[in-house]
């Protein structure tokens, strides 16, 4: 079963290359408002320092982050390292240059001054020491709009989110900070409106720490305030002083695991970053799980209708460039006899090809400048005046070719506009005569997406 995963990574990894999704994949949902610790609870999942910091809103595009394990007694297996989907199989060991590549990648697409793309970035990281987990990691939810930031900024947040946390096949990871409401969690909001019965949403509550001196988070990790039907698990972050300090995320979880023995003693056991990524793991193989028999329907139909047109474009081609010679030499030969008129099918409905375009420019063309009066808008006098300007103080004999040319040159500006129908009724023709020759020519489709 834990082979699962990485399959499901497989098929994300095709639908990201190809730029559009053709089937909904199991895969948990990360959402939460700008700085409630979505990327501390990432990071603590990963054990490494990797994602962008800064004030305001850091991630600006949605990361699709899937953690794959190695067996350390493997030869190799041992290191960490990440690799970009953008970027091949070049391997990134110190993961500050993956933050830096993040960065890099998110001023690429959304700019530099706080502008959002829904582009996804895909990021997977190998290690020893982290389990099977697929991850998206969306921009946190904002609502005043800064920087490039459009006025629309939260509708636009909100349908971000909304059009990874609708799909049915995935799990929402809530992330709420303690020292906040939990029944005005807008993560929360956001989960039960695509998942009003609560099958898919499990709840991260950060920020333990740093609730008021007196309170404690107790009746909100037991689902007394609002219930999860998945449940609330308490994690505790890193401060922005141990960040700073690069205090070890290692180090960090030990701590965690103090202050949850002498804050929380009944609770020790189903709280922290330890026991959130094994739940996730368990959830997400058992979803998979429930979801594959439909996957696998989806998959199967969607193999027998790309057979069957696979099968139209006739037999593979071991050699390619005689046939694509022979291909467009027939291309071209039906193309000209359909202008000819000397095509094998010629159609009796209606003109087309060479007859077509004959009929544009004698009728459809050639009526047009016959409406066309020569002389409407110029006068005699006009004329009259343009042959004095030209002559100056001489007599003239002829009319000098300066007034001619002046006068004639506005007269001809009236033809441009029949003159450019009748161009582009022409260009519709032939590109008529492309498709209808195209349909007709065996292996031309084929060839050319080869």
């Amino acid at each position: 079963m834990e082979q699962l995963i990485p399959t499901i990574n497989k098929l994300q990894d095709v639908f990201n290359t190809v730029g559009r999704e053709y089937i909904q994949l199991p895969q948990i949902v990360v959402t939460g408002t700008q700085s409630s610790g979505k990327s501390s609870v990432l990071e603590s999942l990963v054990g490494r320092d990797f994602l962008p910091r800064g004030t305001g809103i850091v991630t600006r595009r949605p990361l699709i982050l899937q953690l794959i394990h190695t067996d350390p007694d493997s030869e190799g297996g041992e290191v960490e390292y990440g690799k970009f989907l953008h970027l091949g199989d070049q391997r990134f060991t110190d993961f500050l240059e993956i933050r830096d590549e993040i960065q890099r990648e998110t001023d690429r697409v959304s700019g530099t001054n706080k502008g959002i793309s829904s582009e996804p970035i895909s990021l997977k990281i190998f290690s020893p020491h982290v389990l099977n987990l697929t991850l998206v990691d969306t921009p946190g939810i904002t609502k005043v709009p800064i920087g490039d930031q459009p006025a629309d900024i939260e509708k636009q947040m909100r349908e971000l989110v909304l059009s990874y946390t609708k799909n049915p096949n995935c799990l929402i990871l809530a992330v709420s900070p303690a020292n906040q409401d939990l029944a005005t969690s807008e993560a929360l909001k956001l989960a039960k409106y695509v998942d009003s019965q609560g099958n898919r949403t499990l709840c991260v509550c950060t920020k333990l720490d740093l609730m008021d001196r007196g309170t404690d988070a107790m009746d909100a990790l037991m689902g007394r305030v609002v219930p999860v039907k998945l449940g609330i698990i308490g994690v505790v972050n890193r401060s922005q002083h141990d960040i700073n300090s690069n205090k070890p995320i290692q180090t960090a979880i030990k701590d965690e695991m103090l202050f949850f023995q002498r804050k929380y003693p009944s609770l020790v056991g189903k709280c922290g970053t330890i026991y959130l990524a094994r739940v996730l793991n368990k959830l997400l193989i058992h979803h998979i799980k429930e979801c594959l028999p439909e996957l696998k329907t989806r998959i199967n139909v969607m193999i027998a209708q790309y057979q069957t047109v696979l099968a139209t474009y006739g037999e593979p081609v071991d050699e390619k460039g005689p046939q694509l010679l022979q291909t467009i030499t027939k291309f071209a030969s039906t193309y000209c006899d359909t202008i000819e008129g000397t095509a094998k099918d010629i159609q009796t409905a209606e003109l087309c090809g060479g007859a077509r375009i004959c009929y544009i420019f004698h009728e459809t063309f050639g009526r047009t400048l016959s409406s066309v009066d020569p002389l409407e808008g110029l006068s005699t006098t006009d004329i009259l005046t343009a042959i004095r300007n030209a002559t100056g103080p001489r007599p003239a004999l002829f009319v000098p070719e300066i007034a001619f040319e002046l006068l004639v040159k506005r007269q001809i500006q009236r033809l441009q506009d029949p003159s450019v129908r009748c161009v582009e009724l022409v260009y519709d023709e032939l590109q008529r005569i492309i498709q209808h020759c195209g349909r007709h020519v065996s292996y031309f489709v084929f060839c050319w997406y080869e």
